[in-house]
């Protein structure tokens, strides 16, 4: 065979590989990635960074790249410290863990907390990952619904923690993909009564109406209790994989037995410090974003809509008959949106004003239609 042809390996396909027996069947978890010139289905922050912002992330790359050679700071210290400073609340480095995203940080809770004969309790509808990091760390993965308004109270999640005995108990809030807030005096009174680890999933807290209003506030007081937040959404830095948690040092301590040496490159380390170091720029456009997502809600509501009242920077809207059909019509139109959620809803981020108003001329005929919705 000559050296330049192309082999795509022996023919053999997945079913005859020996997965592990729970994977049997599965499907990779993601969005579509889709090349549409509107995408509004992941979250995310419609507006990069500056070019101010990125020329010192350029200059700091290359700053690391002159030592590529060598291993990162496997601990991220100064990363660490950086986060400690933005979120406050009397917070240093040794209360920060940091990793590839908040996908990686979950990961690491489960395999310090969880795994064979534990069990992580969540409500439902939220966040489709959690059963997968379940999944992928040997956690049995439970359930409880939220109340019809997608909403948490101490009685509800305190009687599901009575009922399935957790080791982790998770709480989203704002929840995806519902955008529904958990009041910090829920929390509060979740950790008095329950002796399980109270995991507060805050990834889109910038967005809400008060951001300071945050379960960080209790964590001088439960030493059970870690919240996890993101750099993926209010900074912009999607792209950059940054995701961390704010917890006792003992909680740090275990997410650093289980992560793998050297986790976090010196590349991301960089562009993440730069990013909390224009801090104020980076999050210029939260508000921008907030008003966007209320605005398209009211919107939402006089087109005939049903509208999960959100906190976030997405909205849950519904009722389809056919929700499937009606996204593939709005992609049709150029715009995407997620498939997610309850049956008959689909979510959509907020975007840029050309963004909003090229969505809402996708939908707008399709509104006009009679029986689209659900009544």
């Amino acid at each position: 065979m000559s050296r330049t042809a192309r082999t795509t390996g022996p023919g053999i396909s997945l079913a005859e590989l020996p997965l592990r027996p729970e994977l049997v069947g599965a499907e990779p978890y993601g969005a579509p990635q889709l090349d549409v010139p509107v995408r509004l289905n992941t979250n995310e922050n419609p507006y990069p960074p500056s070019a101010r912002a990125r020329a010192h992330m350029a200059r700091e790359v290359e700053r690391a790249a002159g030592s590529i050679n060598r291993y990162p700071d496997r601990e991220a210290l100064a990363l660490r410290a950086d986060l400690a400073a933005y979120l406050g609340f009397g917070l240093d480095s040794s209360n920060i863990w940091v990793a590839n995203g908040s996908n990686e940080v979950m990961t690491h809770i489960l395999q310090a907390f969880g795994g064979p004969g534990r069990t992580v309790l969540s409500f439902t509808p939220t966040y489709s990952m959690y059963p997968e990091y379940a999944r992928n760390t040997h956690t049995r993965y439970v359930t409880a619904p939220r109340r019809e308004d997608h909403t948490l109270d101490a009685e509800l999640v305190t009687a599901a923690v009575a009922e399935h005995r957790p080791d982790v108990l998770l709480i989203t809030t704002p929840n995806n993909p519902t955008g529904t807030l958990t009041p910090v005096k829920v929390i509060e009174e979740v950790c008095e009564r329950v002796d399980c680890l109270v995991v507060v999933d805050e990834a889109y807290q910038e967005f809400t109406e008060v951001p300071e209003d945050s379960s960080l506030a209790l964590l001088a007081r439960f030493g059970r209790l870690i919240v996890t937040r993101t750099m993926s959404k209010a900074f912009a830095l999607a792209g950059g994989r940054v995701g961390y948690l704010a917890a006792a040092p003992a909680v740090v301590d275990a997410c650093r037995i289980v992560r793998l040496p050297y986790h976090m490159s010196a590349q991301t380390q960089a562009i993440a410090r730069v990013a909390l170091a224009h801090r104020g720029e980076m999050l210029a456009q939260v508000q921008a974003l907030r008003e966007e997502c209320q605005g398209m809600q009211e919107w939402m509501r006089r087109a005939g809509l049903e509208v999960v009242p959100s906190q976030s920077n997405f909205i849950l809207f519904g009722r389809f008959a056919d929700r499937h059909g009606v996204w593939q019509e709005i992609l049709d139109a150029g715009v995407l949106v997620r498939e997610v959620g309850p049956e008959g809803f689909l979510r959509l981020n907020a975007g840029t004003p050309d963004e909003m108003r090229a969505f809402r001329e996708a939908i707008g005929p399709i509104l006009a239609r009679p029986g689209v919705l659900v009544r």
